[in-house]
């Protein structure tokens, strides 16, 4: 019996739509390792995702096959080294996006903006608008520094719950970059509780000696971020702290709306 055009279409929607819900749950799946650390087991996923383990096994199967989930010799699975490839693109396109953001940043106070990511226990830079003035501040794009010594790690880590702060210092360490950087845990946190009452980060010459920076985080960026500007401490005073935060903020905000209603 000959098909109906109408039956025809009824059954290509009904194929498109069954393939934007696989599509919609295989990212929901890849975001939920990415949550419980990079690694998890079928049944983990199926008591946070709710679907059923037939579901998620064929997803996974998939994801597998692609190279963005692998399986482990334990049988869970872990995220794939085709996902580094896209991260590090949507990282350099996140630091293109900021910079019109931190030149204004630099117009408005004068000193070098910098917007960072949290990438695993590491911060790294992904872009930055250098001071006009003649002595100012270089930190090179795609350099990777520990957080506990720097605005923007405690900017970012100002949002993660303490056990999980203390978890990421104890497998990074915490040497001493100058006579001033925080090297117990015990501090740190405190210094991230101050954070979150003022709502900003100060690199008070931790990072390096005559140095200050200030940071704040990016609104529910899709990635952790923070924008930070750095100065000699001799500009970058208590005084100009006032003035400069509120633009920071600001800005920060401003860069979280882009964000949002462009999709990133």
């Amino acid at each position: 019996m000959p098909t109906s055009s109408a039956s025809t279409t009824d059954s290509a929607k009904s194929s498109a739509g069954g393939g934007v819900q696989s599509l919609e749950r295989a990212f929901d799946l890849l975001e939920r390792m990415a949550d419980a650390g990079g690694e998890v087991g079928l049944s983990e996923l199926s008591a946070t995702s709710g679907l059923p383990l037939p579901t998620i096994h064929r997803l996974m199967r998939t994801l597998v096959a692609c190279g963005y989930v692998r399986q482990q010799p334990n049988r869970r699975y872990a995220l794939g080294p085709r996902l580094i490839r896209l991260g590090e693109s949507a990282s350099r396109l996140l630091g293109t996006w900021a910079r019109p953001y931190l030149a204004r940043l630099v117009e408005e106070t004068g000193e070098t903006a910098n917007m960072a990511l949290l990438d695993g226990d590491e911060i790294v830079y992904v872009a930055q608008v250098p001071s006009k003035h003649s002595m100012r501040m270089f930190t090179e794009v795609g350099r990777r520094v520990l957080p506990h010594s720097t605005g923007v790690g405690k900017a970012l880590l100002a949002g993660v719950p303490d056990d999980e702060v203390r978890a990421l210092l104890a497998r990074t360490g915490m040497p001493a970059a100058t006579e001033k950087t925080i090297t117990t845990p015990d501090g740190f946190l405190a210094a991230l509780d101050e954070v979150r009452q003022l709502g900003y980060a100060v690199d008070d010459n931790e990072q390096e000696i005559g140095v200050r920076c200030l940071a704040v985080s990016v609104p529910d960026s899709p990635t952790a971020a923070a924008i930070s500007i750095s100065g000699p401490a001799g500009r970058v005073t208590e005084d100009a702290t006032g003035k400069i935060v509120p633009v920071l903020q600001g800005i920060a905000l401003e860069l979280s709306q882009a964000l949002a209603s462009s999709g990133a």
